[in-house]
């Protein structure tokens, strides 16, 4: 016998079943592109900056030029130095104080709030922030290859484009695209479009312009300054930058160089942020690629089992166990084919959004999917898909057509029904404990959907929860629930002082407050100062999650960070004796708090008392103000800056915000979880669709003898509820597990303890509705093969295959 027959057998199987065939396609397309995400991401965790940086020719250091005391000539003589590599510059440099125009309609303010509502008077203007703005021709460049993010490069003078890295700390403005900018130090005060934004692996900048432009934006009396940027053969350690730094500032004239910024800055910053996310990226990564891959083996067996009768018939009328085989691997590998190579694009495309956030939170420029996981991706979905139906495909080479039929009928004899017997008992409806015993005759494919479900209740009980600590450590960093408002500024005097206590005190709204004072102290064992909070007041309410004893009481207490214990080897309760304003102060630490300094400094938090107060030259720096319930944030700050528009006092009122870390990373969490919940749910149905198509005749039978179509579809749906009950019970533990180990991950990579808070965010009442996760992907997923079976007309059922 030709491939004729072999072909014509494969094409009519894969047209007469066509719903099994689009099926196949649909789950090899999602879990193509589920595994293409899965691997980009896998592969962009390991060592993002590194790679950008190499990719990005990003600047070992960025030098600050008096253009005063180099000429051009020699600045660009310096490329040619011993041990540089690369070099791009001079590019005019000028630092400038910006603001960004209000959002529509905030200079309306309509008719006046009532009495007591805080926030009387038209908004503020916007907090200035200070930039380095670069005058660059392009983006691109032998050195600090840049990335346009949005928008585009800026083409003529009146153009800026802004910087989108993370911004670490300081105000910042971030305005759309097209709105116009105020460099309120500029001469004339001129105002600059913002055409694009633009990310820098090493953070070079703050903002660019062309060249022309940044002449024009210089300061009245600034001197004129420029940057360079250089690539060095040794750059590995901070000692080797000293000596390239060393080495430039000797190639120039004496104070040409005004100053340095080395890509180990950045690199620290990033390789923490990336540290930091790794773990729940590698996570769901990991749940993904499982998921696809018992997906897909459940599909393709399930597929080829579901057809042992007609290949009964296609061995009664003469072909052989090998032309059994090879038609129904070509029927089910040409539609998995296509769906992994649609899979691939659509894998590409669901990788934009997601590779971006990733990108942004590890601080490098961009991030895209690699051309070995374009390979990969399809090549290990194809190879799965083969080595699943091969041996379903052997085994019913070896049938003999009766025995094929037989099988292909229904289930193996005596499989499911002291089940079936079991589930009668039960004092339920005829069909539910139906489709209750169901899955007990097909142990395999259960298994399949048990293990789908599970994977997916994980993945979204393990999203809430982590979703829920990212939250409480952001709150942990800014204490936006307990300080709604905080006022930050300085240096002021004792005058300015007390007009903000007075607008404090003035406003409604006002329910506590305590003022900050921001120093440094010397700890023996420690290199480096110690970043040092002194509050003046009662600051026990400020919401600092606590990892390790108690809060400090009184004079002499302190609490410190776990970086503080780790690098000093302290422990809680221990005494210690540190160096502020030049006296010496005998410490007890009572206490280890979630406070994240630079991921890995130490911190001090302490009592105005304890360091000594104003006479040992500390100044207040921030207020943390508490708000009474149904006090709005903004409109309180916009009272308080109202109330201190009219004095002199250096404070501005803002809520506090953590910026744009936590935000991207739940996004992500939500994306990722979606993904994997549609694959559990697609997987489900493939299940159900089989379920049906074995079960087709008994359809038939029930409906012939009255089962109505709600009937079917509870009958139906309840083939999936024990394995979803089964799944919840497996995945509280499982996820909780998941959860404890990951956020340990996060957090030691963030150099911190773990709090209470944090850890423990999965209660009783939430667990017992994240449970109902399984049942939700379960139900779902057996939705529309159930609206088909019952929809199915009794006779249709009883003469289908």
């Amino acid at each position: 016998m030709t491939a004729r027959p072999v072909i014509k057998a494969a094409s009519g199987g894969a047209v007469r079943h066509l719903t099994q065939t689009v099926v196949i396609f649909t789950i090899l397309l999602i879990s193509t592109a589920a595994a293409t995400l899965g691997l980009a991401l896998l592969a962009n965790a390991s060592g993002p900056f590194d790679r950008a940086f190499a990719a990005q020719h990003g600047a070992d250091v960025a030098a600050t030029v008096n253009s005063a005391r180099a000429t051009a000539a020699q600045l660009a003589a310096t490329s040619k130095q011993p041990g540089v590599t690369g070099a791009a510059g001079p590019f005019p440099e000028v630092t400038l104080q910006m603001t960004q125009p209000a959002p529509p309609g905030a200079g309306n303010a309509g008719p006046p709030p009532p009495p007591g509502a805080g926030n009387a008077g038209p908004p503020p203007p916007p907090p200035t922030a200070t930039v380095t703005v670069i005058g660059r021709g392009s983006p691109g460049g032998p050195v600090d290859d840049l990335t346009v993010t949005s928008g585009h490069w800026a083409r003529r003078p009146g153009q800026i484009v802004l910087s989108s890295n993370v911004p670490q700390s300081g105000p910042t403005i971030s305005p759309p695209l097209g709105a116009k900018v105020t460099v309120t130090s500029a001469p004339g005060k001129p105002r600059l479009t913002v055409v694009g934004y633009a990310r820098s692996i090493t953070g070079t900048a703050g903002a660019w312009v062309v060249p022309a432009q940044a002449a024009v934006l210089r300061p009245a009396g600034a001197p004129a300054a420029a940057q360079m940027l250089y690539r060095f053969a040794s750059a590995g350690s901070a000692a080797q930058i000293r000596a390239d730094v060393a080495a430039l500032k000797a190639a120039l004239p004496a104070g040409a160089v005004s100053g340095t910024a080395s890509w180990l800055t950045a690199k620290n910053q990033a390789t923490g942020d990336s540290a930091i996310i790794a773990p729940f990226v590698v996570a769901f990564a990991l749940i993904g690629l499982v998921m696809a891959v018992l997906i897909v083996a459940n599909v393709v067996s399930g597929a080829v089992v579901a057809s042992y009768r007609r290949i009964g018939v296609l061995k009664s009328i003469g072909f052989t166990p090998a032309q059994v085989v090879t038609a129904y691997l070509a029927r089910v590998g040409a539609p998995a084919v296509a769906g992994c190579l649609l899979g691939v694009a659509a894998g590409n495309l669901l990788a934009v959004p997601v590779l971006r956030k990733t990108a942004t939170i590890y601080s490098v420029g961009g991030q895209s999917v690699p051309a070995w996981v374009n390979a990969a991706a399809p090549l290990l979905m194809c190879a799965l898909v083969g080595l699943t139906a091969l041996a379903p495909a052997l085994r019913a080479g070896r049938l003999s057509a009766i025995q094929a039929i037989a099988t292909g009928h229904a289930p193996r004899a005596g499989r499911g029904y002291a089940a079936h017997r079991a589930a009668s008992r039960l004092p339920l409806p005829r069909p539910v404990s139906i489709g209750l015993a169901a899955p007990a005759a097909r142990p395999a494919r259960t298994a399949f959907t048990l293990a789908a479900i599970t994977f997916g209740a994980i993945a979204v009980i393990f999203a809430v929860g982590l979703d829920a600590s990212l939250a409480q450590a952001a709150q942990g960093q800014t204490h936006a629930s307990t300080e709604q408002v905080q006022l930050q500024g300085g240096p002021a005097d004792a005058s300015q002082q007390r007009a903000v206590v007075a607008a404090l005190r003035a406003q409604p709204g006002t329910r506590r407050y305590v003022a900050e004072a921001t120093t440094t102290v010397t700890v023996p064992g420690l290199t480096q100062p110690v970043q040092t909070e002194a509050f003046r007041g009662n600051a026990a309410w400020t919401g600092y999650d606590i990892i390790s004893g108690r809060w400090y009481t009184g004079p002499g207490e302190a609490d410190v960070n776990t970086a503080f214990l780790t690098q000093t080897g302290l422990s809680v309760g221990d005494t210690t004796t540190i160096t502020a304003g030049g006296k010496p102060v005998t410490v007890r630490i009572t206490g280890e708090v979630f406070d994240l300094q630079g991921k890995d400094q130490p911190a001090l938090l302490t009592s105005w008392q304890t360091l000594g107060g104003a006479p040992a030259g500390l100044t207040i720096a921030q207020y943390d103000v508490g708000l009474k319930p149904g006090t709005d944030p903004g409109g309180y700050a916009n009272g308080v800056n109202q109330a201190l528009s009219t004095t002199q006092a250096p404070f501005f009122a803002s809520p506090p915000s953590s910026g744009p870390f936590y935000t991207i990373a739940e996004s992500l969490i939500a994306v990722l979880t979606l993904m994997i919940a549609v694959v559990a749910g697609l997987g489900v149905l493939n299940t159900v669709l089989l379920g049906t198509r074995d079960r087709v005749h008994d359809l038939g039978v029930f409906k012939a003898v009255g089962m109505t179509p709600r009937q079917t579809i509870a009958m139906v749906v309840c083939w999936v509820t024990g394995p979803a009950l089964a799944a919840a019970v497996i995945a509280i533990p499982a996820a909780m597990i998941l959860h404890t180990v990951t956020g340990r991950a996060m957090l030691a990579a963030a150099f911190t303890g773990t709090p209470a808070a944090i850890a423990d965010v999965y209660k009783p009442a939430e667990m017992a509705l994240l449970a109902l996760s399984a049942l939700a992907i379960a139900v779902l997923g057996a939705l529309l093969p159930a609206s088909w079976a019952a929809r199915a007309k009794t006779a249709t059922a009883l003469r289908t295959e």
